[in-house]
């Protein structure tokens, strides 16, 4: 652990990271007009708090992250090989 400076909205900014434990990493399900499912979640790697406030006071942080997608095709939408 430990701070480290990053570029925030371009200015530098200190962050220190924060450890932190997943309490949900559900899916968010979307069904698109053309009849394909897809399924949504962010997974959170990394967690910094900078040394920045927000006009109410409160701490900024900033998050690492993958988007992992997975997609439900209709057959009629697959080109066959």
């Amino acid at each position: 652990m430990g701070k480290r400076k990053i570029t925030f909205q371009g200015q530098q900014a200190w962050g220190e990271e924060v450890e932190f434990e997943a309490e949900h990493e559900g899916f968010n399900t979307y069904l698109l007009h053309d009849g394909t499912k897809l399924k949504m979640k962010s997974v959170v790697s990394e967690v910094l708090r900078l040394d920045l406030r927000n006009p109410e006071g409160e701490p900024i942080y900033v998050l690492q992250s993958t988007n992992i997608v997975t997609a439900v095709i209709p057959e009629t939408l697959k080109e066959k090989g």
